[in-house]
């Protein structure tokens, strides 16, 4: 049962192709409807790294028109997601457990929510055997790449 999750085969799949990661990224959408509200474009994922793009649009804008506090956590969530699916292979599973965010500026532009775990921070998923904690941080930039928005999410993984 090892190998990579549903979810990755599907983005290695349709990445290369025209429109393909925006079709990744509504199928995404469709599976997490929560996640529609901001619009979330996955446009790059790999074992330890993915980046979402969410544009501003006026269902993301707080009373100051920027862009609202959840939706940045929408986005940091969608890119953890997104790093977990293409890091964690089908023999185990994740689910997010906490949430530490920092609110570090105004979110005036579009954003870019990039989620990274080094291979240092990698555990040894074959060594799992009761579960674990993994802290995947996430930053989230505006169009200028002024960090704007730092999560940093624990996830617990298992075997599945």
């Amino acid at each position: 049962m090892t190998g990579p999750t549903s979810t990755y085969q599907a983005w290695r799949r349709l990445a290369g192709l025209p429109g393909g990661t925006r079709l990744f990224s509504a199928a995404a959408m469709a599976r997490v409807p929560y996640f529609a509200s901001v619009l979330p474009h996955v446009v790059r994922m790999e074992p330890g790294l993915a980046e979402v793009l969410v544009p501003k649009w006026p269902f993301v804008y707080n009373h100051l028109r920027t862009v609202h506090a959840i939706a940045s956590c929408n986005a940091a969530e969608v890119a953890m997601g997104m790093l977990m699916e293409a890091t964690v292979s089908r023999s185990h599973r994740w689910i997010p457990k906490s949430m530490n965010v920092a609110y570090l500026a105004k979110a005036t532009t579009s954003l870019r929510a990039t989620a990274r775990l080094d291979p240092p921070d990698l555990p040894d998923f074959e060594a799992i055997s009761d579960g674990v904690e993994v802290t995947v941080p996430v930053s989230v930039t505006d169009e200028s790449g002024v960090e704007v928005v730092h999560a940093d999410i624990t996830t617990w993984v298992t075997r599945a």
